[in-house]
């Protein structure tokens, strides 16, 4: 077999050089067919060993006729149904090439996005503990979200995956973006919806919200990973790039980190789009639905009348309000950031969010005026008045029973 370098300096001196074939064989020391030979090949010459054949040859037919009826049966089981003997590896290898022509076929769709057209959204819970308060440690969720033009990443810790939490953090995700994509892609969460007879059914917080915005929000088919593949990437790309060697004083201080990390994410070179998501988010967030004048009504909201004990109740703790609002009706708005009681249009509470469970927050103020009131309840009540009361006489008391005359 000709060598490379010589089948290359044969079509040299036959092309550049001008030699004839004669003269090149007769430079070369080979013969005429070979030159005519190497003229002709159109790749270089390639060492290929003959081949003399595998020892599961003989098997390959009793191993067609299992994978036709049985296309997932391990290599292993394979082996003892036909009595193979010999080394499990060489059966391995054959079961490995005979199986795709067996097997139903499965592509994985190479999906291309519009700018505007839709984001991806999933919760992602990081795997680590962080202080929330009140000697309590978690892992509250993550709420990530993707925009498929542009590959654009957003994030926001919540304090859960409740309703009122889930939509205050993505009206804030969205508010920071500036515009709303035309679709939101979920899979069935709770807050979102469920598959119910095979349709897809929102629930009243998440029709509510996506009315208000003026969108859509499509919930992925069960056991269907691959229809929000961009966000479950982002979730491990979370996991692998922004977690290891930080630590957090609490979920503020996640939140201050993870924001500096996704401006720098989101201006790194990105592989699938060959381009930074930041080249691509201006013309994405051009096309989207511009959001509404009016804030949704997002956050965990309710209308109570005050106890007299003057606390509400948001989640699983109680927050003071003051005093002066108990026995009226009071408005309670609570977002990841803090909860406000107005009771007539006055505010009459704002205290940050707790995090940790099962926690009583008292504002100072509150529990001062209580005091106050109690006193002044307490002084207002007036002393009984004293009044002249008539002294009767035993003998009237014997005369009404009756006793009268009567000797002891």
């Amino acid at each position: 077999m000709i060598k490379v370098e010589d089948w290359a300096e044969i079509r040299r001196l036959h092309r550049a050089e001008g030699m004839p074939i004669k003269a090149v064989a007769r430079r070369m020391g080979i013969s005429k067919n070979t030159v005519k030979r190497a003229l002709a090949a159109e790749e270089p010459p390639k060492y290929r060993r003959v081949s003399r054949g595998s020892i599961v040859d003989a098997a390959e037919p009793q191993i067609r006729a299992l994978l036709e009826q049985f296309p997932d049966m391990p290599a292993t089981v394979i082996a003892e149904r036909i009595g193979w003997t010999n080394s499990l590896t060489v059966l391995k290898d054959r079961v490995r090439v005979l199986r795709p022509h067996y097997k139903p076929l499965d592509p994985a769709s190479r999906t291309t996005y519009q700018p505007g057209e839709l984001a991806q959204c999933d919760l992602w819970f990081p795997p680590a503990k962080l202080p929330l308060g009140a000697g309590q440690a978690g892992s509250p969720p993550v709420l990530v979200m993707v925009s498929g033009y542009s590959r654009w990443l957003m994030a926001r810790m919540l304090p859960s995956r409740a309703a009122g939490d889930l939509f205050a953090g993505m009206w804030t995700l969205l508010t920071v973006l500036g515009a709303a994509p035309k679709t939101l892609v979920w899979d069935n969460e709770g807050a979102i919806g469920q598959w119910k007879g095979g349709r897809p059914q929102l629930t009243a917080e998440a029709n509510a919200f996506r009315g208000m915005l003026g969108i859509a929000i499509r919930q992925c088919r069960p056991a269907d990973p691959e229809a929000k593949g961009l966000v479950e990437r982002a979730n491990g790309y979370l996991e692998t790039s922004f977690m290891p060697g930080r630590a957090f004083t609490g979920p503020g201080d996640f939140n201050t980190q993870l924001g500096q990390w996704l401006e720098r994410a989101n201006a790194r070179h990105h592989r699938r789009i060959e381009c930074r998501p930041a080249d691509r988010v201006q013309a994405d967030r051009a096309a989207m639905v511009g959001l509404p004048p009016v804030a949704p009504p997002v956050g965990w909201r309710t209308s109570t009348r005050l106890a007299r004990d003057h606390y509400v109740r948001v989640a699983s703790n109680d927050y003071s309000v003051h005093p002066s609002a108990i026995g009226r009706l009071v408005e309670v708005v609570a977002d990841p950031e803090q909860v406000t009681v107005s009771c007539g249009g006055q505010l009459v509470a704002r205290h940050e969010r707790c995090w940790a469970a099962h926690q009583t927050i008292t504002d100072p103020a509150h529990a001062h005026a209580a005091a106050v009131l109690r006193r002044t309840r307490i002084q207002s009540v007036a002393a009984p008045a004293g009044t002249e009361v008539e002294q009767r006489r035993l003998s009237d008391y014997d005369a009404l029973l009756g006793i009268e005359g009567v000797v002891a």
